[in-house]
């Protein structure tokens, strides 16, 4: 917080103005400053105006030869006052304006600002006490950019107790000194976070407690925002720390407890296992060792052990084509072809999205051939990799597979960029991220089957230009330009394809018809969180909503035959 800018006054009447009535003056002073008005025993008395040689000029009351009560007073470079003065300065209830858009209006006391008032001066208003021409007493201070400060002010800044919110609506409260919150007191975050301890410059400093818009919870002592040294954390999705931390994050000794029951007691750095410990799960198992970034690399004997990210390495090939020799060959009838995709395996909502929809398919669709990749630090020995290599394979495999009157389904889920890429992260490797002009030429060995592209991520609506064509129905999670929600550890799914899988595809089968459900079911969901709205995008050709419907009713008509051969009593009887 700036303070205010000293404004002396005592200088004004010795510069420049405007010019004066054509009048002749009732008198002349010695410094050459003409008089028109009363005089009384040689003194100016009563209404009149006093123009000065340099142009400023004063027009009012006077008494005993000085500006004395009501009157206004023309200065340089446009200033003027207009208000109450005594012994020839400005004193009590005026207006002060300056020729740069400066503007005050309240008390005066010898020239200086001093009780109540109100400075508009730059992308700032105050409105308040004064003393000497500085905030001081209590006030509130506004910029243009909507922060603003309420409460006491010393000496031209914030001192005292006072309540401070800046211009992304986060809010500071407790007692200021120079401007900035110390000691004890309170932060309230605008997405809904909040803390309550003790600061210093208006930063976290000394015990307190933080918690996340989540439900996350950090207990401890801070050093300039940083949670450092003995602490506990509280997550809102039931794991619990104790120990030390450093920026933040487990760091040195402590015990992990999971939601899963899992318990983890020893060494931690940067927010992983990393040194000695003992991991014991739910069912009773305990592995010690030496752990490091996440993984256990020596035994209790402290042996080598293989690493899981070069393992899984070796059995990636063999996966992979062991799920593309597994789709079948197309046969006469129209079948469902479908690959699933978790793209970022730092988040396990991605993994369990894709679990759902490949069952939904397979059980719901009928889905007779499905591949599935998944990137997730767990999986990474027994679930063929999501890179756009093996998504380019799959896609080959399946057209190879299926004939030209089946049709394909396809989901990708993972986080999105604003420049419309969808992430590819596998915790240990360094992928490259999939751009929607590279998945347009993935998917070109598909250009003669009807398709469906399910994509959910941030900013996915990107995608739909580059790939659109009469034999490619795409839904999206969002807009272009927006964010969509629901990416977090202990979700099951993101907000979108809740809304799409769960939901919608309960009610109907329709395509077009599940995707306005969802889309409904998400604006909802994200006007209840106050979040921006992501408006889910789609582009629906004719050709595959048709083939969709067909699909469906060959397999209803191959259910019915299904069941009346299993029954053939029902099918008489039925007659």
């Amino acid at each position: 917080m700036k303070p205010l800018l000293p404004l002396t006054l005592a200088l004004l009447l010795t510069a420049c103005g405007e010019g004066e009535p054509l009048t002749p003056p009732d008198a002349r002073l010695p410094d050459g400053s003409r008089y028109r008005g009363e005089l009384v025993d040689g003194l100016l008395q009563g209404p009149g105006r006093l123009d000065y040689s340099n142009g400023t000029w004063f027009e009012g009351q006077f008494k005993d030869g000085q500006p004395e009560g009501r009157g206004q007073w023309h200065g340089p470079n446009g200033l003027v006052y207009i208000g109450e003065f005594k012994a020839g300065l400005f004193h009590g209830q005026g207006t002060l304006s300056y020729g740069n858009g400066t503007t005050y209006a309240g008390r005066f006391a010898g020239n200086q600002f001093n009780g109540e008032g109100t400075l508009k001066q730059g992308d700032l208003t105050y409105r308040g006490e004064f003393r000497n021409d500085q905030y001081h007493g209590s006030g509130s201070l506004e910029w243009a950019d909507g922060s603003h400060y309420q409460g006491l002010f010393r000496n031209g800044q914030p001192d005292g107790e006072g309540v401070r919110t800046d211009a992304d609506g986060n809010r500071y409260a407790g007692r200021f000194k120079h401007g900035q919150l110390q000691g004890q007191g309170a932060f309230q975050g605008e997405d809904g976070s909040h803390y309550i301890g003790q600061f210093r410059n208006s930063l976290f400093h000394g015990k307190g407690r933080y918690t996340s818009a989540d439900g996350d919870i950090w207990t401890g002592t801070f050093k300039n925002g940083d949670l450092l040294g003995q602490g506990e954390f509280i997550g809102a999705d039931g794991s619990h720390y104790r120990g030390h931390f450093r920026h933040w994050r487990y760091q040195g000794e402590g015990t992990l407890t999971l939601a899963d029951g899992s318990r983890y007691e020893g060494q931690f750095g940067d927010g992983e296992y990393d040194g000695r410990g003992t991991l014991s799960l739910a069912d009773g198992t305990r592995t010690t060792g030496f752990w490091r970034a996440g993984t256990r690399i020596r035994d209790e004997q402290d042996r080598a052990l293989s690493d899981p990210l070069e393992v899984g390495l070796l059995a990636q090939g063999p996966l992979l084509q062991q799920a593309l020799d597994a789709l079948p060959s197309s046969t006469p009838a129209l079948e469902l072809y479908a690959i699933t995709l978790a793209g970022d395996g730092r988040q396990s909502v991605f993994l369990r999205e894709a679990n759902y929809v490949s069952r939904l398919l397979a059980e719901r669709f009928g889905a007779s051939g499905q591949v599935t990749l998944v990137n997730h630090r767990d999986h990474m020995a027994n679930r063929p990799l999501a890179t756009r290599e093996s998504l380019s394979r799959a896609i080959q495999a399946v057209a190879r597979k299926s004939g030209p009157e089946d049709l394909v389904f396809i989901y990708l889920t993972s986080h999105g960029s604003a420049n419309h890429e969808l992430v590819l992260e596998q915790p240990g490797l360094q992928l490259p991220q999939l751009p929607a002009r590279e998945l347009a030429d993935l998917l070109v060995p598909l250009k003669d089957r009807l398709k469906v592209l399910v994509i959910s991520a941030c900013y996915s609506g990107g995608f739909i230009p580059p790939i659109k064509d009469d034999k490619t129905l795409i839904m999206t999670a969002a807009r272009a330009d927006r964010v969509s929600f629901g990416c977090s550890e202990e979700s099951d799914f993101t907000y979108f394809g809740r809304a799409l899988f769960a939901d919608a595809f309960s009610e109907t089968d329709d395509l077009e018809r599940a995707f306005g459900i969802a889309r409904t079911k998400v604006a909802e969901r994200e006007q209840a969180d106050d979040f921006e709205a992501s408006e889910p995008q789609i582009w629906a050709p004719k050709a595959v909503t048709a083939r969709w419907r067909e699909l469906r009713e060959q397999q209803a008509e191959r259910a019915l035959t299904a069941q009346n051969a299993a029954d053939p009593d029902k099918t008489a009887r039925s007659h």
